[in-house]
């Protein structure tokens, strides 16, 4: 029958099941993440009002700030990843049709995925190496380094996982005959995506608000 949809196979639709539950998980690793900022520019604040006014200091703003940036910055990459909003340069490969596109996309997954793994490996080298040693910072507070690097690396892994995750649906995708759904999945974000996270913004900053009274 002319215009029927046909359905994804079963594999296929598993592991588009696994990969929102993935990024539900990287989406509530964002928000902790976000939020972690919002503690840390009051611990700054906190910090400079008291040095001046009233005399002391935490005399670890530097340390535990730092910690917080880099972690905050692991425990957002996965949402990022599925946003399809980091910095990517593909001119060239935008004009190209989507049956070659797509196993680009799927390469270039593959080359990020690698390159994560190389990292998330070395990440839990130096936590494993801070234990072994019992490292501690510099400050007052010394603080176990086996702590923010432990949070750091659990970031990245979490990305790794995000990765592999959309490597397994881009690859059954292609091996599915369904480019179209892979460049949708991995290809640059369009004109009409940016339009409609604008108008989520937007209806998330309207939410709450009382309607106006007549």
């Amino acid at each position: 029958m002319s215009g029927t949809v046909t359905p994804s196979p079963a594999p296929l639709q598993a592991v588009r099941a696994l990969r929102r539950a993935v990024a539900a998980a990287a989406l509530l690793m964002a928000y902790i993440a976000g939020w972690a900022y919002v503690v840390c520019a009051l611990f700054i604040t906190f910090d400079i009002v008291a040095r001046y006014f009233l005399g002391f200091s935490s005399q670890a703003t530097v340390e535990v700030t730092g910690y917080i940036l880099a972690g905050g910055i692991a425990w957002s990459l996965g949402h990022t990843l599925f946003r399809r909003a980091h910095i990517r340069v593909d001119v060239f490969v935008n004009r190209l049709p989507v049956r070659i596109r797509a196993p680009l996309h799927l390469f270039a997954l593959g080359l990020l995925t690698a390159l994560s793994v190389l990292i998330v490996w070395s990440a839990w080298e130096l936590v494993d190496e801070s234990a072994l040693f019992d490292a501690h910072d510099n400050s007052a507070l010394r603080i176990a380094m086996v702590w923010p690097q432990g949070i750091w690396a659990f970031g990245i892994s979490a990305f790794v996982m995000s990765c592999l995750v959309l490597m397994l649906e881009a690859a059954l995708a292609l091996a599915c005959g369904e480019g179209a759904s892979l460049d949708a999945l991995l290809g640059s974000r369009t004109l009409e995506d940016e339009t409609e996270e604008a108008l989520e913004a937007v209806a998330m900053a309207h939410e709450g608000e009382e309607p106006p009274h007549p």
